[in-house]
């Protein structure tokens, strides 16, 4: 299995891919600005589910923030549901007030 990519165009939009064999078995869609990393939407094709993918997905998406010091705005189920269920591994990268507005 291949490692995760990043995509992202001029404008900051793109995604975080994983491929089998050229194929994208896995991708969350992302926006990048400034300050903030927006995740929209986390999926996992049906023949690659189970493996971890979204997970994985999650933990370069994290780590990718943290590194370029953003905050992560989860409009994603997902990513929203991870946050939610364990805050004190997100609260440094959390943007809460995005999320209200």
């Amino acid at each position: 299995m291949e490692d995760v990519q990043l995509v992202l165009n001029s404008k900051g939009h793109g995604a975080f891919l994983i491929k089998e064999d050229n194929e994208r078995i896995a991708e969350m869609v992302i926006a990048v600005d400034d300050k903030n990393l927006t995740v929209y939407h986390t999926e996992v094709s049906p023949k690659a589910e189970g493996k971890g993918l979204a997970k994985k997905l999650l933990e370069t998406m994290v780590a990718y923030a943290r590194e370029k010091k953003l905050m992560v705005i989860p409009l994603c189920p997902f990513v929203h549901a991870q946050f939610k269920r364990h805050p004190e591994l997100y609260l440094d990268i959390w943007n809460k007030v995005a999320e209200t507005e």
